[in-house]
């Protein structure tokens, strides 16, 4: 066991390579690389977090791992195959246990596995038979990475050593399979969601007026860790009073006043998939008439993009949708009025002054997951849910946020549907 997660059944990524090989090109072959272990200074380095796409296709979770799939290879052996760094006794005692060829075949059943030193020899004589050779670059929307990985180092060596073959991109067919989850996934899923359910109930109890932003963050890291988490899923935000107007404050450094809320942005991870949870709660365990006439607001458009969270709509048709939903309650609440609608920019809506971002994305493998934005919501995607309204003039902001598995018809299932988050329920909770 190399994992603080429980194993997951190698019959999840037969499943996922098998999804993955049907959409290739007759004589195809694909590689995929792990991640880099990132250096910090001296001899520090970052915890490794493995790249998603080689664990989705094959649940190895370690460093300098290579999978290579060739569907038509002559040999069957030569189908699937792991290339993993040697382990020895060495590296046990230093390092801790590496996956053996046993082992391998036990988390990703592949049965053909080479140390890494074979993969020249190996693959040269592979790329012989092949005639395409898919590569895999990241595509996701919100990509912003200047780092050089050791996928883009592999692209480089395999394009100057092999310039004849015709190169293909992996990440569209992976965009598009990540994006609709197998059972296991949705259950791996529903259980970093309910780690984090054990966390905000712990938040609830802790809460007090002059409690610090950081002490909320190690509560949760506590609660989260204890409960076989690595721990949060992405960098968490728990914003006190104006913070929350700040839509990506990290820096949890400030002291809760009483009459204030804490918006609070975060979730678990669970065998690296996430949960993307936000709870918007008053210091003091009581909200003012105003801050409760808000959050009801925020809460209404959560319930409305429910509705619209189905099989057959799609991104783009969703939140032009939910910047009517916006509007109304906006000009409900006296935030904007008449005018400012009929004058709207239409590429910035009036809305958009008090809810700038976007009310859902993909979730899964990562917080912000693969997903084709063009394409139609299908059973089995899975999505956030998450308006907001920030009010500078009024020292506060608040969002809510859960996460959402798409159904072949009617309404979304919600896989945080048992976190407290009424005005009663957290009031209640924190009171008793």
């Amino acid at each position: 066991m190399t994992t603080k997660y429980e194993q997951i059944p190698s019959s999840l990524f037969v499943k996922n390579r098998k999804k993955f090989a049907e959409q290739l090109l007759p004589k195809s072959i694909a590689v995929f690389n792990s991640n880099d272990i990132y250096p910090i200074s001296a001899d520090s380095t970052m915890p490794f977090q493995q790249h998603r796409d080689i664990f989705y296709l094959s649940g190895v979770d370690q460093e300098e791992s290579i999978l290579v799939i060739f569907p038509d290879a002559y040999l069957e052996e030569n189908r699937e195959i792991l290339f993993l760094r040697e382990t020895n006794d060495h590296i046990a005692v230093w390092e801790g246990e590496k996956l053996t060829k046993e082992n391998a075949y036990e988390v990703s059943g592949i049965k053909t596995v080479y140390w890494l030193t074979d993969f020249d020899k190996v693959f040269k004589n592979l790329m012989y038979e092949a005639e395409n050779v898919y590569l895999n670059k990241n595509e996701h929307y919100r990509n912003a990475v200047e780092t050089e990985l050791r996928e883009d180092r592999f692209i480089k060596k395999v394009q100057a050593d092999f310039p004849m073959h015709n190169y293909k991109r992996s990440n569209p067919i992976l965009q598009r399979l990540r994006s609709i989850k197998e059972p296991e996934e949705l259950a791996l899923i529903q259980n970093a969601c309910n780690i984090t359910e054990k966390g905000i109930r712990r938040l609830l109890n802790f809460i007090k007026p002059n409690v610090w932003e950081y002490e909320i963050e190690a509560e949760l890291i506590h609660e989260f860790v204890r409960n076989r988490s690595k721990g949060f899923a992405y960098t968490p935000i728990i914003a006190s009073g104006n913070n929350a107007n700040v839509l990506h404050y990290i820096a949890n450094n400030m002291q809760c006043k009483e009459g204030d809320l804490i918006l609070l942005d975060v979730g678990a991870e669970y065998a690296n998939y996430s949960s993307d949870l936000t709870r918007t709660i008053p210091v003091s365990g009581k909200y003012s008439e105003r801050q409760k006439e808000i959050y009801n607001s925020v809460l209404r458009c959560k319930v409305e993009a429910e509705d619209r969270l189905v099989a057959g709509n799609n991104w783009y048709r969703f939140h032009k949708e939910m910047g009517e939903v916006y509007t109304a309650e906006l000009l409900q609440l006296g935030l904007i009025d008449k005018a400012d609608v009929q004058n709207e920019d239409p590429k910035w809506p009036a809305y958009k002054k008090f809810m700038m971002h976007g009310t859902s994305h993909h979730m899964g493998l990562d917080t912000h997951d693969y997903g084709i934005l063009t394409d139609d919501f299908v059973e089995n995607m899975v999505f956030t849910n998450e308006p907001g309204f920030y009010i500078p003039a009024e020292g506060f902001g608040v969002r809510i946020e859960d996460d959402y598995v798409i159904q072949a018809s009617g309404k979304p299932f919600n896989l945080m549907a048992n976190i407290p988050i009424t005005v009663e329920e957290i009031e209640d909770l924190m009171n008793s």
